[in-house]
């Protein structure tokens, strides 16, 4: 063989190479519903989405010493935003928060999905709770996030009411919501319920694997707005049946979608490019939070309790949001299916609630609560709390 050949043979293996581990690292797997209604509905929507990157830096508040940094005396927020291009009229605007340990593109396949169909979806990563933190990541900073959507809200909507911005007059201050998986969807409660941490702003919320067994039913009181649940069956780091199902009970505007046998660390976006052939993403989660993390995440939790407030803030002092305590099932729902499953409730849910015209907003309700598990039967299960409309 010449040596030309050789050099060729070589560039096309280095090719080769690098084009499978690009479809590795960045091409999720896919996967299609059952059912014309859902089919239909798991089409990407009319708007070419453009995403463009950000950074807003918080002045009126200081970012916590722990470890060995020093802290900040600002909060610095480095963030993504997905939008839809040549918006006819302000959409509604979604704050995506990232769980434990994770960063702003947990969430791509779902925000991307969104902003095609009309909103503005908004990401960033947190200072201290997310992968990059300066000292590994510190759970107790959960109680200062809400505090960053609230500001992020104030960026923002002035950049909206800017003429010169790219987001002027694309936002629609009525139609804000907030999403997040696991520690991100707890933010997003706090951020809607908290009696001292709210955003009274804030008009429809999305749990997606968020604890919530710390808190009580006069938590939930003083708000009425729609709140969407989507757990997994199979959770096994924020366990189901201890953090979702009591929800129904507690809060009167609630749906709860649970996909049977799906993972905790499934919803991110990972878990169908990098963890694509694992057969359960919460082996690797678990093994993390337990063998890693386990005594500095029980002292993490008991400052978190503190920091959270008391009985008359709806928290129960008697709990603490336990991880890991569910047993591993061998074989979770394919994240690719978990992801669609995911996508197709959270956009039924917003378009039920932001939609602009009455039969759109009434067709994502009857399709969220009826026909998306009447299609998907045996995958997925839609509850709602009793009494509720």
């Amino acid at each position: 063989m010449t040596k030309g050949r050789v050099t060729l043979l070589i560039l096309t293996l280095i090719a080769i190479i690098a084009i499978g581990g690009y479809w590795f690292v960045a091409i999720p797997a896919t996967s299609s519903p059952n059912g014309s209604t859902s089919q239909a509905r798991f089409t990407p929507g009319p708007y070419e989405v453009v995403s463009e990157g950000f950074t807003a830096v918080d002045e009126s508040r200081t970012t916590q010493a722990y470890k060995g940094f020093p802290g900040l005396p600002t909060r610095t927020l480095d963030g993504g935003i997905w939008r839809p291009e040549n918006l006819a009229q302000p959409g509604p605007l979604v704050i995506y928060s990232h769980g434990f340990m994770s960063f702003r593109q947990e969430g791509l396949y779902l925000n991307r999905f969104l902003a095609s169909h009309g909103y503005t979806v908004v990401a960033v990563d947190y200072p201290l709770t997310g992968l990059w933190a300066p000292e590994g990541p510190l759970m107790t900073d959960v109680v200062n996030q809400p505090g960053d959507i609230s500001f992020l809200i104030d960026t923002l909507l002035q950049r909206n009411a800017d003429t010169f911005d790219t987001l002027f007059n694309t936002i629609d201050p009525e139609k804000i919501a907030v999403a997040g998986v696991s520690l991100g969807g707890l933010t997003s409660i706090l951020a809607t319920f908290h009696r001292k941490l709210q955003d009274p702003r804030i008009a429809a919320l999305v749990s997606i694997a968020g604890p919530t067994s710390i808190f009580t039913p006069e938590f939930f009181e003083g708000r009425d707005l729609p709140f969407l649940m989507v757990y997994g069956g199979g959770d096994a780091i924020v366990p189901h049946d201890d953090n979702a199902l009591p929800v129904l009970s507690k809060y009167p505007d609630v749906t709860l979608v649970t996909l049977k046998d799906a993972s905790h660390a499934g919803f991110s976006q990972p878990a169908s490019t990098l963890m694509r052939f694992n057969k359960n993403p919460d082996d690797v989660g678990c093994r993390t939070v337990t063998e890693e993390l386990g005594v500095e995440m029980t002292q993490q939790n008991d400052e978190f309790m503190a920091l959270l407030g008391d009985s008359e803030d709806g928290i129960d002092l008697t709990r603490h949001i336990e991880f890991c305590t569910s047993e591993l099932i061998p074989e979770a729902m394919k994240a690719s299916r978990q992801h669609m499953f995911t996508t197709l409730a959270v956009h039924a849910f917003l378009d039920s609630v932001f939609a602009a015209d009455r039969a759109v907003r009434r067709a994502s309700r009857e399709y969220l609560q009826m026909t998306l598990a009447q299609e998907n039967h045996g995958e997925v299960s839609v509850k709602r709390a009793a009494g509720a409309g």
